[in-house]
């Protein structure tokens, strides 16, 4: 590969003598200066242009962002519903009736038209005595003792303020009949809450012998407020069986 070089530069590097018109040939690794019709000839080094270095292709870019993940909204609270004792503990809504005055639902008696129109009019229960531990059975008449109760419940629920008297939260108890005490004769009391004579206990107003878990599982079946102190559930335990035996009747609480 030949090459023609500028004379004037070739000039500047060899002095005088050169004549600017004389031509200058170049090779690729030896660069020889040749006069025409002249033996001398000039050996010369000159560097070659740099060739331009090859275009490096772009680098692609890389970027690394790191973006939060969308955060999925919790899930949508479901509405709850209030429990009842069946749905609580896989129990029945309807128990066999522990007594003939008793219905097939927890805590509930018969109306009185209901009982009297079946030849009911005594209801029974069982007592033990406190001084000679003998047990056995006592009646009630059962409308006698019931409009007793009824009547001293309208004339005094106002006056009450919700709160059971001293006569229910310590009832005076029967006498016993065989060794002749009086305030002897306790009732006695089911292991098993939904097998509590209630109606019995109502007619003897023996109420408040019943524990406040008693009397709190009474108010839960029969749809009462349950919490407070047992006097307050214990009026409502009184008013709730008037109410059941006689739907009529003015039971509503005073407030």
């Amino acid at each position: 590969m030949l090459a023609t070089c500028s004379c004037r530069r070739i000039a500047a590097l060899i002095g005088d003598g050169f004549s600017s018109a004389q031509p200058l040939i170049v090779t690729n690794q030896l660069r020889f200066l040749q006069i025409p019709n002249s033996e001398q000839c000039y050996t010369i080094s000159l560097p070659l242009p740099a060739a331009p270095p090859p275009a490096s292709a772009p680098r692609p870019l890389n970027y690394n962002i790191s973006l939060p993940l969308p955060v999925a909204p919790p899930p949508a609270a479901t509405p709850r519903t209030r429990r009842n004792g069946r749905q609580a503990h896989g129990k029945s809504p309807t128990i066999p009736p522990p007594y003939p005055w008793a219905t097939n639902h927890r805590a509930t008696v018969h109306r009185l038209k209901h009982l009297t129109d079946g030849g009911i009019n005594t209801i029974s229960g069982v007592v033990q005595c406190k001084r000679c531990g003998q047990t056995f059975e006592i009646e009630y008449d059962l409308k006698t003792k019931f409009y007793a109760i009824s009547r001293f419940v309208t004339d005094n629920k106002y006056m009450l303020r919700d709160r059971a008297p001293v006569v229910w939260m310590n009832p005076a108890l029967p006498k016993c009949k065989l060794c002749g005490e009086d305030n002897v004769l306790k009732p006695v009391m089911a292991v098993n809450k939904k097998e509590i004579n209630w109606l019995f206990l109502l007619l003897g107003e023996m109420l408040g012998c019943c524990t406040l878990e008693q009397l709190k599982y009474f108010c839960k079946h029969t749809k009462n407020h349950r919490t407070g102190a047992k006097d307050r559930v214990l009026f409502l335990t009184y008013l709730t069986l008037c109410k059941q035996l006689d739907p009529n009747g003015s039971y509503e609480r005073s407030c």
